[in-house]
């Protein structure tokens, strides 16, 4: 059957395109066509008289479709161009340009017929935009406007729906209504949603019944059985499908997973696993010890199986404890207070452990708690004694006597045996034995006399030991206090370094001294401050006591001159409030010093007043060059006996300066002084004292370059001072002796010798012409020093 249709009215020359689709002449055909009109057509009127029809249609303006994933062998027909320049002549030629045309759509020139020549997607490109243009063959002209139209890809059934989100992991806790939503599911279709129904899904669930369901439009997944048990199973696997075309028949159709894990909630209530426990406790177990551990089981997990434990009855309440482990929800059982076999033999618990989280729905099934019963029996176990006191407190004095008693200790046997016990002091805590103790008494007594500024408080060690098992042994511990007593008396509390300036007026303070005392009296220290009897009338300084353990110095009169004295020392009393007071004389050295106006001192002492008042650059000087005149005498005394021809002693074969070692050997010659030193002798008759006394004042010294220090003259050098004077008024009347450098003559015992001499150099004939007297050569040039620096020869010899 066919129905003639035609095309009313015409379009101007600027309408390029018209997609006619008359659904209601053509029955549904759709006609792709443009029609180019010229510039000057118009609407076609109808005939006067006639009565034109209305038909129902559809108009859709510069439109072209084309039906996607086109399979035939054959270019697809699209659609075609006419302008109604064109005449049939064939000098009107149709050109396409635009998306896809020469590439996917083409035109006959002759005919304006359009083809695809590929297959085409949607779901890659839904419409395409072209231009289309009528030119005369001659001239290649444009004959009408170039117009512009769309080709649109008209969608089928080709993509089934897919979950992008799958597959899914939800949870639900366990126990939940029918109906709880679960998840909700989201499948999508690339099909065009607004032709037809190819985008239209619908869910269903293919796995997971009875326990789950699917609203098919919305794709939440829902519980569809009441009260699904975790403890029975925990986890399902649902299968859900989507399919397009509304659901119907044909429609293209995919899958996802959604695995459903059941969440735990508190329904279970804890069990003990027996009613009754027994477990066996040693006495010797220490306190906090873990005595036993007991679990109640509940079904749930995570918070829902917590645990709390504790003891409702029983005779060990305040002696044992319980509390829960939190990691493997036991029950801890520890102990909170010693055992002892020979008191009580077992206890008994009643403990109840129950839930910390109850969820309210579940409450009406009954408690969420159970109880089991625990014995507890105590073992005997052989225990070492055991002190009445852990630690004893004693104290004594310290100026008691040795074998002073100062207490006892006591111990005792906790098991039934009752064995005796011995004691005796750890002396790894009383190093020096002060102490001692009883072994059958436990009494206590002092060793050694005590000093509390050495040690205030003694700890030691008791050890208790069994005389019928000596391996059990008890500790105590003793706290010996030692009391103190005045038996220090008191001191300066530094050693102050006190000036006066020599501008100071009477009745200044110069110095506030103060004192510190080893003893620690319980009320405190009191100290009292005076002159001693001998310094109390001295017209320099006086003392002040300020009552409060200090006291201060003050001058008595004015114009100190350090010139006159430098150093000045007070001698200070101070005495104690101890019963008996104890006291001490404690000196105060005072300088004089060169004072600026704000009272700080400048100069100090003697030699500072002489380097400023006495001696000038020059003097310095002078004392510097008399240093060097008498090194260089010394060199050239070395250096004249060194240029010597002749030999310093002519017959060598009676040489006997030889260093005698032994009396049967000659010894090394000169060369060897090991034996026998002049340095030796020197030091031996004259000892420096090299440190000065601080409590004389000094004296100023003379001004002279080789005075030298004050020598202590030991008890024996007074015989060799006087033989070697003897040997110096000898020297003096023999001019050509040589310079020997050392004393060697052992013609000389010294004083004391019960042997007498023993030299054979004592039998030699005094006629013989050798000399022995080898430091006879020093006495010409001891004159000459003396003449040279107008001192006498002792002053000579000591300066040497």
């Amino acid at each position: 059957m066919s129905r003639s249709c035609s095309v009313w009215g015409g379009l101007s020359i600027v309408t390029l395109l018209t997609l006619v689709q008359w659904e209601s002449c053509c029955w549904g055909m759709t006609l792709n066509s443009v029609q180019l009109h010229p510039a000057s057509s118009r609407p076609a009127r109808a005939e006067a008289g006639t009565v034109p029809l209305r038909h129902k249609r559809n108009w859709v303006w510069n439109q072209f479709f084309v039906l996607e994933e086109y399979t035939g062998d054959d270019p697809l027909y699209v659609g075609k161009l006419h302008s109604d320049v064109d005449k049939g002549e064939g000098r009107i030629k149709y050109v396409l340009t635009g998306e896809g045309a020469t590439t996917i759509f083409t035109i006959d020139e002759n005919t304006g017929d359009i083809h695809a020549t590929k297959r085409l997607d949607r779901e890659e490109q839904a419409y395409y935009t072209l231009r289309a243009q009528a030119r005369d063959r001659a001239t290649n002209l444009p004959v009408e406007p170039e117009s512009e139209f769309v080709i649109k890809v008209q969608d089928i059934n080709d993509n089934e729906p897919k979950f992008p989100d799958g597959p899914y992991q939800a949870h639900v806790p366990e126990m939940s209504p029918v109906g709880t939503s679960v998840v909700e599911v989201k499948a999508t279709d690339a099909d065009d949603p607004t032709y037809g129904n190819s985008a239209r899904v619908v869910y269903s669930i293919l796995e997971g019944q009875p326990y789950f369901s699917v609203e098919p439009k919305t794709g939440i997944v829902r519980t569809a059985l009441p009260n699904m048990d975790r403890e029975a199973r925990d986890q399902y696997l649902l299968v859900i499908q989507a399919k397009d075309m509304g659901g119907q028949m044909g429609g293209l159709s995919g899958t996802t997973t959604v695995t459903v894990t059941l969440t735990d909630v508190n329904d279970n209530p804890p069990r003990f696993s027996r009613k009754s426990y027994q477990f066996a406790v040693p006495e010797s177990l220490p306190v906090a010890s873990v005595v036993a551990k007991i679990k109640a089981l509940d079904s749930d997990v995570g918070a829902n199986a917590e645990m709390e434990y504790r003891i409702i009855e029983g005779d060990g309440l305040g002696v044992f404890r319980v509390e829960p482990d939190a990691d493997t929800q036991e029950g801890v059982i520890s102990l909170q207070k010693n055992l002892d076999f020979e008191t009580k033999s077992s206890y008994t618990l009643k403990i109840e452990a129950s839930n910390k989280n109850i969820d309210p729905r579940f409450r009406a099934q009954g408690p969420f708690s159970d109880t089991a019963m625990v014995k507890l029996v105590v073992e005997n176990v052989d225990e070492p004694p055991v002190f009445s006191s852990p630690i004893s407190r004693m104290s004594v004095s310290e100026a008691a006597k040795v074998g002073t008693i100062i207490g006892t200790v006591s111990a005792l046997d906790p098991d039934s045996t009752n064995s005796p016990i011995r004691y005796s002091i750890d002396r790894n805590t009383d190093l020096e034995r002060f102490f001692n103790i009883e072994a059958a008494t436990g009494v206590i007594s002092t060793a050694k006399p005590l000093d509390r500024e050495v040690n205030a408080v003694h700890n030691i060690t008791i050890l208790a030991i069994e005389s019928l098992d000596p391996a059990q042994v008890g500790k105590g511990i003793a706290l010996i206090t030692v009391m103190d007593v005045n038996d220090n008396a008191p001191v300066f509390a530094i050693e102050y370094e006190t000036f006066v300036c020599e501008t100071a007026q009477p009745g200044q303070v110069i110095e506030t001294i103060s004192a510190v005392d080893k003893d620690e009296p319980p009320s405190g220290h009191r100290f009292f401050f005076s002159l001693t009897a001998e310094a109390a009338g001295n017209h320099n300084f006086t003392l002040r006591d300020n009552k409060d353990n200090t006291a201060s110095v003050l001058t008595k009169r004015g114009g100190f001159q350090r010139r006159e004295q430098a150093m000045y020392r007070l001698p200070v009393l101070i005495v104690d409030s101890g019963s008996p007071a104890l006291s001490s004389t404690n000196t105060l050295s005072i300088r004089v010093c060169d004072c600026d106006s704000d009272g700080t001192p400048q100069a100090c002492g003697t030699e500072a007043f002489l380097l400023s008042a006495g001696l000038s650059t020059g003097a310095l000087m002078a004392i510097l060059a008399c240093i060097l005149t008498l090194l260089v005498l010394v060199l050239l005394i070395v250096t004249v006996r060194r240029r010597k021809k002749e030999p310093l002693i002519l017959d060598e074969d009676r040489d006997v300066r030889e260093n005698i070692v032994r009396y049967d050997d000659e010894g090394g010659g000169e060369e060897d002084t090991e034996a026998f030193d002049m340095v030796a002798l020197r030091n031996l008759n004259v000892a420096r004292d090299s440190k000065a006394r601080r409590d004389v004042t000094p004296e100023v010294p003379t001004l002279y370059c080789s005075r030298p220090p004050p020598y202590k003259i030991t008890p024996d050098n007074g015989i060799f001072r006087d033989f070697i004077w003897d040997r110096l008024k000898d020297a003096d009347v023999d001019p050509s002796a040589p310079p020997y450098d050392s004393l060697q003559t052992y013609a000389f015992e010294g004083s004391g010798s019960v042997a007498e001499s023993l030299s054979s150099l004592e039998s030699l004939s005094t006629d013989s012409e050798q000399s022995y007297d080898y430091l006879s050569d020093w006495g010409p040039r001891f004159k000459k020093l003396a003449d040279l620096y107008g001192h006498n020869d002792s002053s000579i010899l000591s300066l040497w």
